[in-house]
């Protein structure tokens, strides 16, 4: 299965990679790294995630972060990644607009 990533996604990549950056040195790239390692995986893996605001959601394992996506004809559309510690209805607007 082939992987698309939305720049929308990539905007909140960078904007988590800037968070992390701020709380020390090296973070954020690593944040960055592991995040695109999940995303990724999704070669492998998409669509066996739960549904959740009509989308398939792959939670992070180091970070606090949800990768929103959807399977359209063989390849996973990675819609945002989005910050687990908003509130819901935050992530159901971002989800809506973009």
């Amino acid at each position: 299965m082939k992987v698309r990533v939305l720049r929308p996604a990539l905007d909140d990549l960078l904007s988590g990679r800037r968070f992390y950056d701020r709380q020390a040195p090296g973070i954020g790239g690593y944040f960055f790294e592991q995040l695109f390692s999940e995303i990724d995986s999704l070669v492998l893996t998409a669509g066996i995630h739960r549904h959740v605001f009509g989308f398939n959601r792959l939670l992070a394992k180091r970070f606090p972060y949800a990768v929103y996506y959807r399977v359209i004809a063989n390849e996973a559309v990675v819609f945002r990644v989005l910050d687990c510690r908003r509130d819901p209805q935050w992530i159901l607007r971002e989800l809506k607009e973009k």
